[in-house]
């Protein structure tokens, strides 16, 4: 059951297939074919958009050539008509680097299929923050990777919803890291989206802002659903009425408010119906609050640490946990100790290659 709160569902995710092709094989606890392409109409019978999302923590998509960059074309589009998707997000959490011919073909491939469908195509981004924000501190390798995808996509792009979780943290335009799971966080990502930034440090390139109505954050939705980054329902509404009200801020105050700001992703939606819409419902509420004439400014206390909130009670942990290498933190994969990054779905010898990271993974 998906909530009447959610104004668009992802559906992840779609599987390289290889050569460029995608497919999308559908889970078989999800019924059949026939009652899932109908359930995705009684959706946008509803005013529901429904998208087909590539990639993933697991998932990954092949665009070395022309001859990939069209079998991505027609294979998408034929996904698109099969099942009635309204478009694509594009949540691509490996094989994303500076200088990979994936890049521009990805830009090429999706204007190509903006064309095939027309002005009605939804394309959402969800890259994880060290694609996008990370380009400040340090501009290369993954590091800003999605920024000349976005910036070559803007005129088709209808939103995009950074991942500010499971990432630690970023260094923010004034300097200073910013940590996961505050308001800070939430603000300064999405201004940085909004105004601008050059990259390295505001000495190199720069990556021009989006419209509000572009822009979002994404969080989970509860605090099982990622391993670090949980936000309670009161920070994400202090977030939105900061952004949009100047209301609600902690240390960071955007200098013009974006009463068009355009909203909240959250990973996910079967998480969600698990916590019993803890999540979607107060955040649908904050939302609605926003637009209203008669909007009446909540009273917070601003504080810098994210907030704590009491946790479902979960089995309880072994006695015996497992032991953890020196100098990584929680992760079991590639780790970049200054930023506490954790990059899942990194080989060894792939983490060998980055100077400064550290293999904590068996």
């Amino acid at each position: 059951m998906v909530s009447k709160d959610w104004d668009v569902v992802i559906v992840a995710f779609g599987t390289n297939q290889g050569n460029g092709n995608v497919g999308f094989e559908l889970d078989k606890d999800a019924g059949s074919e026939a009652a899932f392409i109908e359930d995705i109409a009684a959706l946008q019978a509803r005013g529901k958009k429904v998208v087909l999302s590539l990639g993933g923590q697991d998932g990954s998509v092949s665009l070395a050539n022309d001859m990939e960059r069209h079998n991505f074309v027609n294979s998408v589009h034929g996904l698109l008509r099969k099942y009635g998707f309204d478009g694509i997000d594009l949540d691509l959490e490996s094989g994303i680097s500076q200088g990979l011919p994936i890049i521009d073909n990805l830009i090429v491939g999706v204007k190509e299929l903006r064309r095939r469908v027309g002005d009605s195509f939804y394309l959402s981004m969800a890259p994880e923050h060290p694609y996008v924000q990370g380009g400040y501190g340090a501009y290369g390798s993954i590091w800003g990777a999605y920024l000349p995808i976005i910036d070559g996509l803007r005129n088709e792009l209808s939103i995009i919803h950074v991942q500010y979780y499971n990432n630690g943290g970023f260094v923010y335009t004034d300097g200073r890291m910013i940590n996961e799971g505050t308001v800070d966080c939430l603000v300064g990502g999405s201004l940085m989206l909004m105004d601008g930034f050059r990259v390295n440090y505001g000495q190199g390139w720069k990556f021009n802002g989006l419209r509000p109505d572009q822009v979002a954050f994404g969080v989970p939705s509860g605090p099982q659903a990622a391993g670090r980054g949980f936000v309670t329902p009161t920070t994400v509404a202090r977030a939105l009425t900061c952004l949009a009200h100047g209301v609600g801020c902690d240390t960071i105050k955007p200098k013009n408010t974006y009463p068009t700001f355009r909203g909240v992703m959250t990973w996910s939606i079967n998480w969600d119906r698990f916590d019993r819409f803890a999540f979607s419902q107060p955040v649908r509420h904050a939302l609605d609050s926003l637009g209203h004439n008669d909007f009446v400014a909540p009273v917070y206390t601003a504080t810098t640490t994210q907030e704590e909130a009491a946790a479902p009670e979960t089995t309880p942990e072994p006695t015996q946990k497992p032991k953890r290498k020196p100098g990584c933190g929680d992760s079991t994969g590639c780790y970049y100790a200054p930023t506490s990054l954790s990059l899942v779905g990194w080989s060894a010898q792939d983490c060998g290659k980055m100077p400064f990271f550290l293999w904590c993974g068996p």
